[in-house]
């Protein structure tokens, strides 16, 4: 070839690239131009990298997490390459002093007008289940809610639409720790029973149905629920996300058949345990527990944010289909 190193050649390719009477400069360790500029700070480079096209996020919902997504948008998304094009409550006083103008969006049935290329649903199954799959049409939906899935209907629609628009679907991972490795054993076909327990304080729960009235006062330790997580996800939509990101990895199990039960343990009064089993037909078997730090009456554990981040910078495009992040 030039006989150059493979390294060498690399370099030296990717300065011609911007400009052919660039160099490099062996001695110094610097990429430099005709005059021993760093050709990092040219007017050609920083041309070519403004023509990269940041990926414009939409956020549905401005509770605490909602909240927490719109700050590190705004404060490191230029250099991670994100940035926001709107903000969505159903309550948009909370918005006024806190979000630009420009940036609210009133009405969610004008969502496709902002021209999003990701939106994220951080605030309740019911704008999953209404605006999912409007979503699917337009945009990659990172889903906040993923309990919203367990209707059987709903997630049937929301994959064919991905498909049909070649948009991602994405799942975060969120509290659910290893399910990646939970997702490779299903497609491995290992997999044969997956039960996950999640213990929290009374206060952190947000239950809907017939529950027993006086559980919230109940000193303690209480099992709320034990089933398939099907079942579990309409009584407490908001606090088994995890069991819910769970279910979707073990695809071959799905809903009725990843087992999840929901304890109320008033000694839990600075974290949330997840308890994850698996086991497979070969004999092998993983057990996990995960405390999670969470204030009293947190539907959301403060690790969960930070896991939540990561996942949005992942949501990039992986085809038509469900993706966990």
């Amino acid at each position: 070839m030039c006989g150059c190193s493979d390294s060498e050649w690399v370099t030296k390719s990717a300065v011609s690239y911007f400009n052919p009477e660039h160099s490099h400069n062996p001695l110094s360790g610097k990429l430099e131009g005709a005059k021993g500029t760093d050709w990092r700070k040219s007017e050609d480079f920083r041309d070519t990298m403004t023509e990269m096209e940041p990926i414009r996020v939409g956020v549905v919902g401005y509770g605490h997490l909602g909240q927490y997504l719109v700050e590190r948008i705004q404060t490191e998304g230029t250099k991670l390459g994100l940035t926001l094009v709107f903000v969505w409550n159903r309550n948009t006083d909370k918005l006024r002093d806190n979000v630009a103008q420009e940036l609210i969006l009133h009405n969610l049935s004008d969502f496709a007008n902002r021209g999003a290329d990701v939106i994220v649903e951080v605030c309740h199954p019911k704008v999953v289940k209404d605006f999912g799959v409007q979503i699917l049409s337009e945009a990659h939906f990172l889903v906040g809610s993923p309990s919203a899935l367990s209707d059987p209907h709903l997630n049937q629609q929301l994959r064919q639409t991905a498909e049909n628009h070649g948009k991602t679907l994405y799942v975060p991972s969120g509290a659910l720790w290893g399910g990646q490795d939970i997702q490779r054993l299903n497609d491995s076909g290992a997999l044969k029973t997956l039960f996950i327990r999640m213990s929290k304080h009374p206060s952190c729960f947000r239950l809907t149905g017939d529950e027993p009235s006086d559980w919230t006062e109940a000193k303690g330790r209480r099992v709320l629920f034990n089933g398939s997580v099907a079942e579990l996800c309409p009584i407490a939509p908001n606090n088994v996300n995890t069991m819910a990101a769970a279910a979707i990895a073990a695809g071959s199990l799905g809903f009725a058949g990843v087992q999840g039960e929901i304890v109320s343990d008033t000694a839990l009064c600075d974290y949330h345990v997840v308890e994850v089993e698996v086991t497979c037909a070969n004999g092998f078997s993983v057990n996990t527990v995960r405390k999670n730090p969470a204030k009293l009456g947190a539907v959301t554990g403060s690790a969960t944010y930070n896991s939540f981040w990561s996942s949005l910078q992942l949501c990039k495009g992986h085809g038509g289909r469900v993706h966990l992040c």
